[in-house]
């Protein structure tokens, strides 16, 4: 789950990689964590409802360069799921740019 680069020198981590990170070693496949990234700093979802956070996220993400997951299956990758707002939009980026699927792991499912 990419940061907007403002977000990640604030925080100076992305929980959400490094969970990727070990994911990808346990499951031995391939990790990018460079063909999504985050175009729009977006304010944090943890006000918002549901609706709020699909229109808050919506855009917010793009591929770079499609080649990279050009018919490809994927693992996206985030440390906490509350609504799923940012991994749908996420996932319907990649598949519109030509990923194949994209399955989803979550650390934790937040209510």
């Amino acid at each position: 789950m990419p940061l907007h680069r403002r977000r990640l020198q604030w925080r100076g981590f992305n929980q959400a990689a490094l969970l990727a990170k070990a994911v990808a070693r346990r499951m031995g496949c391939g990790l990018d964590v460079m063909a999504l990234t985050r175009i729009r700093d977006t304010p944090p979802q943890t006000s918002q409802d549901s609706t709020q956070r699909r229109l808050n996220v919506r855009g917010a993400f793009a591929v770079t360069g499609a080649g990279r997951i050009a018919n490809r299956s994927l693992f996206l990758v985030d440390d906490v799921m509350t609504t799923g707002a940012t991994l749908n939009e996420c996932a319907r980026t990649l598949v519109a740019a030509g990923a194949r699927k994209v399955d989803v792991f979550t650390l934790a499912r937040a209510l």
